[in-house]
């Protein structure tokens, strides 16, 4: 918002809280209000026939929960699991139900506030992942952190060569994130 509207009385937006994590030597952010919770790595269980970004499911409190790896997601390598590394459990309101997905990453760091003006689109080249997964660019102590789009990054669209209705049934939740 800009200095002049501020001046003219109309309200000041808050910032807004993100998730502040590390991933193959990038800060990597996502909306605070996406977030479920963060667990430690561990007790995965393979699915076979599942893509490569799918590393696993998890027994979340009972519930069957599938584990993507950002980073492959991302077009990387798999990483080496290290004591720091954990799942990001992220929900989304999808069709009336609430979607439930966890993410490997490398570390996380803090929740960090930035304020609406501090946040920058997206540059339309020249990233190492890509752009649709990027909502913009937030500053943060002088650096640069890559807001993602969550809806986008887990759109089904792109994690395998299979048409959404012949996804294996884990997946086909994540469908909806697409439409």
């Amino acid at each position: 918002m800009t200095a002049l509207a501020q001046a003219a009385g109309a309200p000041a937006q808050d910032p807004t809280q993100y998730l502040t994590f590390m991933l193959r030597g990038e800060v990597y952010a996502i909306g605070i209000l996406s977030i479920k919770e963060i667990i430690e790595y561990g007790g995965l269980t393979s699915v076979p026939m599942m893509p490569g970004t799918i590393r696993g499911v998890i027994n979340l409190r009972g519930a069957v929960v599938p584990v993507m790896d950002l980073a492959v997601r991302f077009g990387k390598a798999t990483g080496a699991v290290t004591k720091r590394s954990c799942i990001v459990i992220v929900e989304l309101a999808l069709g009336g139900e609430q979607q439930v997905v966890g993410l490997v990453v490398d570390s996380v760091n803090a929740v960090q506030e930035i304020a609406p003006e501090d946040i920058e689109p997206p540059p339309s080249f020249g990233m190492a992942i890509a752009t649709d997964f990027v909502s913009g660019m937030g500053k943060v102590n002088g650096r640069f952190v890559i807001l993602l789009d969550i809806r986008q990054v887990l759109a089904i669209d792109g994690l395998a060569d299979v048409a959404p209705e012949s996804a294996p049934a884990l997946l086909r939740p994540l469908a909806a994130v697409a439409a």
